[in-house]
């Protein structure tokens, strides 16, 4: 019980410190993501009149292509400096919900195959499974601030939050916070991924240290492994991550699946149209990951003891 509280403390606070230090990536790569390519026309004209006042007639951004310095650029003539951090206690607090959430069901899911197998060593495929397994169990708790953020990032009519989850739940009732959820039937794979990374180069570094080495990385160790562990798990599964925040700004077509939405993306523009938005979701995704990891690593120890010293 002790390993679990220690794990979800430590990764709530880093996922707090991580989302909040980078969030103004966070707007500009959600605002990209979010962008028409030209292939997801969305609603006919006639279709937009039968829909007055859904949320996918709002929150349309724009089409044409778009670089990372160009969309910062509108954010700050729009918004000024506070642009960049509308929503940011929302994403603060969804970070620290995933993390917090999702470390307590995989330390505790280690736990029961390690107790069922008998092994304290998990292989690379269990670790995944288990990986899966645990981001399904936070998933139902956080897509709705997950929505939120987004809806918040790529609204042009300067609402605000309150009035943005009104239009949601009046139009679409509570599926519309789920919006983009079956994204995570891939989007599962990407904590699994950058965790199981991170553990298997973390045990062979530990291993190399021998006994007196501890069993913490070193700051700068833990935020080059997160920056590699981050950056193998947003390459395998970005086509999913463009394809989620398009449903959930409302882009697209009514009813078509992430799958035909990919499709008609890669028929317009290819891959170029598939990964935009990579730029900016890899320098927020690597940097995140390597802060979060290295403020996890910092404060384990800390909190380790703080705990055991209660107890």
């Amino acid at each position: 019980m002790d390993e679990i509280l220690i794990e979800a403390t430590s990764a709530s606070l880093g996922g707090l410190v991580s989302s909040t230090a980078l969030f103004p990536l966070e707007i500009i790569k959600t605002k990209m993501q979010a962008m028409d390519t030209g292939a997801s026309k969305g609603p006919s004209s006639e279709e937009k009149g039968q829909h007055t006042g859904d949320e996918e007639s709002v929150c349309q951004g724009p089409s044409e292509e778009a670089t990372a310095l160009g969309v910062a650029n509108g954010i700050y003539a729009e918004a000024g400096v506070l642009g960049f951090y509308k929503g940011v206690h929302f994403s603060s607090l969804q970070s620290m919900m995933e993390k917090g959430l999702y470390f307590i069901a995989y330390t505790g899911l280690k736990s029961v195959w390690r107790a069922v197998s008998g092994s304290d060593d998990i292989g690379t495929l269990p670790n995944l499974g288990l990986g899966c397994a645990a981001e399904w169990c936070q998933i139902p708790f956080t897509i709705p601030l997950d929505v939120l953020t987004t809806a918040l990032a790529t609204d042009t009519h300067n609402r605000g939050a309150y009035c943005i989850m009104s239009t949601l739940l009046s139009t679409k009732g509570i599926s519309g916070m789920y919006k983009g959820v079956e994204a995570y039937i891939v989007l599962c794979l990407k904590p699994s991924i950058q965790y199981t990374v991170f553990e298997r180069v973390k045990s062979i570094v530990l291993a190399a240290r021998g006994k007196g080495g501890g069993d913490t990385l070193g700051a700068a160790e833990a935020f080059v492994l997160g920056m590699v562990a981050r950056l193998v798990a947003t390459m395998v599964v970005f086509p999913y991550t463009r394809a989620k925040v398009m449903m959930q700004a409302g882009k697209g077509k009514a009813g078509v699946t992430i799958p035909e939405m990919l499709k008609e993306i890669y028929e317009d523009k290819g891959m170029k149209g598939i990964f935009q938005g990579i730029g900016p979701e890899l320098t927020r995704g690597v940097m995140s990951a390597a802060l979060m990891m290295m403020v996890k690593e910092k404060i384990h120890g800390g909190v380790k003891n703080f705990i055991k010293g209660r107890r």
